[in-house]
């Protein structure tokens, strides 16, 4: 394929020192224009055919609340991992299962995550509230804010576009891996690229997503928590354009799976057009998490199944634990205390009901301490963990 030329250079000065700033062409491609033919054709019809299976599987449990809790949190770990948080879901849901009125606060890698989910929530809501804004700069500007509140970066213009040149790898602009547009050009970049969300285009709104996705990556409109809004970016286009009804899709575990690759498609779209090489990858990465989101809904349900039917035949099993037990897919990390809070119970049948499960070997104490023990639903958390450990690919 020929080179497209995707945007123009423009010298910017920070600092003193001069640096060549990437300017993108608006949204759609052209010259020559997409063509959703052959190979990506394929691609296309892959990835929505198992976003219509995930949709389905959310569709057909019994609960998908847990999914929604389970999946939302996977995406808001890997996510923050991708930029350098040192946070596992262990983490989270470890901070989750303490986080009663008197808990200390998160630490800061932690509370980057709870950030992440913050924000999911304000954007989700907007959209879905009638009085709510659309999907816009405004609301990527105020979720944004909801991100970036309290953690490292708070102090770099939360909820606002940059006023400054920011720059990508390397210590300053002249050394840097990529320099995005300079703020003055920022306003007419953003209202192509809001205008372009709510465009007609014959474009299949999946490949849609991932021109999005890509422009805001390659705009880098904050001085922080630009990668992370750029892939949230994608689940509220997903919902928007009716591709899911609910956010299930962890897509940042196939982008940290291939971050080299990741990260040299994007700077291959700036520096040689290739979009389609780019949306190659992006929609074998949409195919590939959907489907395994699928195998995942389905082996934590045929787990639950399982163990509920093993609860409910287990000797000494009472009215308490059975209830614990139907908590425990959104709640997997339990301590007493706060079965006593959450079941208005006393700490003896509170004690009663843990043991009941522990003794079904459902739950599994973790901490190893004779005090302030916590409870984990073990079987459940090792699938559903599976590719958040730091390290781990």
């Amino acid at each position: 394929m020929a080179k497209r030329e995707t945007g123009h250079y423009e010298t910017t000065t920070t600092g003193g020192e001069r640096a060549q700033a990437f300017v993108p062409h608006a949204l759609p491609p052209s010259e020559p224009a997409i063509a959703v033919e052959g190979t990506l054709a394929e691609r296309v019809r892959a990835a929505e055919q198992a976003l219509v299976r995930l949709e389905l599987a959310g569709e057909m449990v019994p609960s998908l609340d847990w999914f929604i809790y389970a999946f939302v949190r996977k995406e808001a770990v890997l996510s923050s991992q991708i930029e350098g948080t040192q946070a596992t879901l262990m983490d989270l849901l470890t901070y989750e299962a303490e986080g009663t009125t008197d808990a200390a606060p998160p630490n800061a890698e932690v509370e980057q995550v709870c950030n992440y989910l913050d924000a999911l929530t304000f954007a989700r809501g907007q959209l879905s509230a009638p009085s709510g804004l659309p999907l816009s700069m405004r609301l990527l500007n105020e979720t944004h804010r909801v991100l970036m509140r309290g953690v490292r970066g708070d102090n770099k213009m939360p909820g606002e576009v940059r006023r400054s040149q920011n720059w990508i790898g390397g210590s300053r602009p002249g050394n840097a891996a990529y320099v995005p547009p300079p703020p003055q050009v920022l306003a007419d970049l953003l209202s192509d690229f809001e205008r372009y969300i709510h465009a007609d285009d014959t474009l299949p709104p999946v490949v849609r997503a991932g021109l999005l996705h890509v422009q805001f990556e390659t705009i880098h409109p904050y001085l922080d928590g630009n990668g992370r809004i750029g892939r949230l970016l994608v689940t509220l286009l997903f919902e928007h354009w009716r591709l899911l009804t609910r956010p299930l899709l962890y897509l940042s575990l196939f982008f940290k799976r291939h971050r080299q690759e990741y990260y040299r498609r994007l700077d291959a779209v700036r520096a040689e057009g290739d979009w389609e090489g780019w949306l190659d990858f992006f929609l074998d990465g949409v195919a590939t998490i959907a489907d395994e989101a699928v195998s995942t809904a389905r082996d934590l349900f045929t787990l639950v199944a399982a163990d509920r039917e093993h609860v409910l035949h287990q000797d000494g099993v009472n009215l308490l634990a059975v209830q614990l037990f139907e908590r425990l897919p959104r709640r997997p990390l339990v301590s007493a205390p706060w079965v006593v809070e959450a079941f208005a119970t006393t700490k003896p049948t509170a004690g009663r009901a843990i043991e009941a499960l522990e003794a079904a070997g459902v739950l599994v104490e973790t901490t190893g301490k004779k005090r302030d023990r916590v409870y984990a639903y073990q079987a459940y958390l090792d699938r559903l963990r599976a590719g958040t450990e730091l390290g781990e690919q």
